[in-house]
């Protein structure tokens, strides 16, 4: 068991709000159902030990574990996606004792049945620990926002969770040499953001923290196109609708790039930025790289105090001094900084 926390004295211990787990008998099931890629990428295998040897490498203190799509809405009989979401949140929920410090976790919940989801999100917050839930921003075409979900954003809100919202495959057909991780999670993420402000659900349960994946896919972006649209069909304000999209919070994973960090910085509220890597199904070169977007930009509350603040019970998981990381990892830092500076474009 590892319980220390590699990072060195003046250098950021940061929270890793968007990182999965891929259990061996997950895998197994969505490999035997056909499943071998998740977004179009191939499912990777998963172990705590190789989740801790990463988060050495970006001197993560914490990461916040979630299961990635298509989550259990592949499995249409309602009963066996109930029963592999309880699988899943019992084997994550073991993760913190086994690991102290190192581990936390958004519980998954068997989506689009929102009864069953309210259900299990009472048992995973109020019995197992969890951090929060994670949903899918649609699940089998039906999307977050959508008309019949009541009854889960109650059960979230009376808890004051926090949401995870994390893509999935688009319900159309993919088009040929366009992965859907590379764009496609993109636009599924700004719809469910979109239907969530349009349908006024962050107004209706305001104690909902949402989190967006890969800064909010085009949110920030468009906001004031998206925002204008839906002033135009509801008579709302524009200005309240911005309001709303600035509400959510943002993670960074695959996301601070010169181009999209400042975006993401200029739009978001203060202390709604935070770190995520999106390991493993972004392999660890993608966590250095834009890892090193993000020291270079220098916001170092992203790494770790906007996540304390969403957080609170994380503000004593680390010890106050550690280690120095080995000279293999500073290594590749270093290296991963080189080639981060140099694919820069140039100001021609």
């Amino acid at each position: 068991m590892r319980t220390g926390v590699p990072t060195r004295p003046g250098t950021p211990r940061r929270i890793d709000v968007h990182q999965h787990l891929v259990p061996p008998f997950y895998r197994d099931l969505l490999i035997r159902s056909g499943l071998a890629e998740a977004g179009g990428r191939a499912v990777p295998e998963w172990s705590p030990e190789a989740a801790l040897e990463v988060m050495d490498l970006l001197e993560t203190a914490t990461a916040i574990l979630s299961v990635s799509t298509p989550g259990t809405a592949f499995l249409t009989e309602p009963a066996q996606a109930t029963g592999l979401a309880r699988r899943l949140n019992d084997f994550s929920a073991a993760l913190p004792a086994q690991h102290p410090g190192r581990f936390g976790w958004f519980a998954t919940l068997p989506m689009p049945d929102a009864a069953a989801s309210a259900a299990e999100a009472a048992r995973a917050l109020d019995g197992l620990g969890a951090d929060g839930v994670t949903l899918l921003a649609n699940n089998r075409g039906e999307y977050l926002g959508a008309a019949g979900q009541d009854e889960l954003w109650r059960t979230l809100n009376d808890r004051a969770a926090v949401v995870f919202v994390h893509p999935a495959e688009l319900p159309a057909p993919p088009v040929e040499n366009i992965p859907p991780f590379a764009a496609d999670f993109l636009l599924d993420t700004t719809r469910a953001a979109y239907l969530l402000v349009r349908n006024k659900i962050v107004r209706t349960y305001p104690d909902i923290r949402f989190v967006l994946s890969h800064a909010g896919g085009f949110v920030p972006y468009a906001s004031h196109r998206m925002a204008v649209t839906i002033a135009g069909e509801t008579g709302r304000s524009p200005l309240d609708v911005l309001d709303d999209f600035r509400g959510f919070h943002f993670d960074t994973a695959l996301s601070s790039s010169p181009a999209a960090l400042p975006t993401l910085l200029a739009f978001a509220r203060p202390g709604h930025v935070l770190f995520g890597s999106d390991w493993p199904f972004a392999p660890a070169v993608a966590g250095q790289y834009f890892l090193s977007g993000l020291e270079a930009a220098g916001v170092p509350a992203v790494d770790r105090a906007n996540a304390e603040a969403l957080f609170p019970r994380l503000r004593t998981t680390v010890p106050a001094a550690a280690p120095r990381p080995g000279l293999r990892h500073s290594a590749r830092r270093t290296a991963a900084r080189l080639l981060f500076r140099l694919v820069q474009p140039g100001t021609d």
